[in-house]
């Protein structure tokens, strides 16, 4: 298990510590922290530990196979925590189609104020949100989508940058880049998105005109995620080279962890003449959920992970990452980063 070189433990005051944001000032969130939606991931154990701990989690819609199961998992959420949380709804064209209108009926009926939107432009949920009193961010992987999503009315946006889990488009902008060039082109607050893990991150994020990170493989490597332990190990086994972009021939990029089963897209999928029918089987979510996520085989499927692996030393509960975080962005903002002004 990789260590980091400062670990050490936190005071009350550390844990205590908060930044005041537009973020938490728009959301009312204490700590300027979100755990986006993933799927498989997203449920109730880890989005309400997320909450208690003070930061923003976001139940992943689609991971419940019906708007109904959807309501339950709200419920059973709102058991859990008497804090804020959202849910995500990510809008992409499907073989089958989905009643995203339930899903979003579901989401108001059960109470929920905040909700991540992704893929698709969200334009025709934003009325029936807004007339509810809900909140959105939506997820852009590009600045002119950004514009583009502020324009329609979101409340904010989660800007993703190139060393994200998942899709980060085809610019292959990194977040250094992406976020001020975001951040100074909207009005609305700015969650930076790939590629955090760290109180490191989070200040970074915040100098560069963020007003939150967003993280997700960082909170896939705590004890509340329902996921295999094997995934969890794996994680902190990585290090920043332990991912690959899969898909990038089909115009489609994802990010995904390292293993034998990314290794054969990629060398099939540079076949001349190959086709995404070609990779199907091995690209299949379902199987990642069940064989990596769900028993644990880690070369058993396609499983997201970003380059934050390289920046995750242990396993550890939700509440100890983010007063991890917290502690170490107040020691950077306070104590290191005023030594070096002469």
């Amino acid at each position: 298990m990789r260590r980091h070189p400062t670990s050490r433990s936190t005071s009350r005051q550390e844990r205590d510590t908060m930044f005041r944001t537009a973020f938490t000032e728009t959301f009312g969130i204490e700590h300027p922290v979100v755990c986006g939606g993933m799927t498989a991931v997203g449920k109730a154990e880890l989005i309400s530990a997320v909450a208690n701990a003070g930061a923003l989690g976001f139940l992943t819609a689609l991971t419940q196979p019906t708007p109904e199961d959807l309501a339950k998992e709200i419920a059973r959420t709102q058991e859990m925590t008497d804090k804020p949380f959202g849910v995500n709804l990510t809008i992409l064209p499907t073989i089958n189609p989905v009643p995203y209108d339930e899903y979003r009926e579901a989401i108001i009926e059960g109470g929920v104020k905040i909700v991540e939107t992704a893929g698709s432009n969200p334009a025709p949920h934003l009325p029936a949100f807004k007339a509810a009193g809900v909140k959105v961010i939506h997820k852009a992987v590009a600045v002119r989508h950004a514009i583009k999503a502020e324009q329609l009315g979101v409340d904010a946006v989660s800007i993703d940058g190139f060393e994200c889990a998942g899709h980060p488009g085809e610019d292959d902008v990194p977040g250094l880049i992406l976020i001020p060039a975001a951040a100074r082109r909207l009005t609305v607050p700015v969650i930076a998105s790939g590629g955090f893990a760290t109180g490191a991150g989070l200040v970074a994020a915040l100098a560069l005109g963020a007003s939150a990170v967003n993280m997700g493989t960082r909170f896939v490597a705590t004890t509340e995620a329902p996921v295999h332990e094997n995934v969890k190990r794996q994680i902190v086994a990585n290090d920043e080279r332990s991912t690959q972009i899969v898909f990038r021939e089909f115009r489609n990029s994802a990010r995904v962890a390292r293993n034998s089963v990314s290794e054969e897209i990629v060398e099939i999928s540079r076949r001349p003449g190959a086709t995404f029918g070609d990779i199907a089987h091995l690209a299949s979510g379902q199987r990642g959920r069940a064989e990596v996520l769900g028993k644990g085989d880690m070369d058993g499927g396609l499983w997201w992970a970003s380059q934050a692996q390289g920046l995750v030393d242990e396993v550890a509960s939700c509440a100890d990452v983010i007063d991890r975080i917290m502690a170490d962005a107040r020691d950077l903002v306070t104590r290191r980063l005023p030594d070096l002004v002469v």
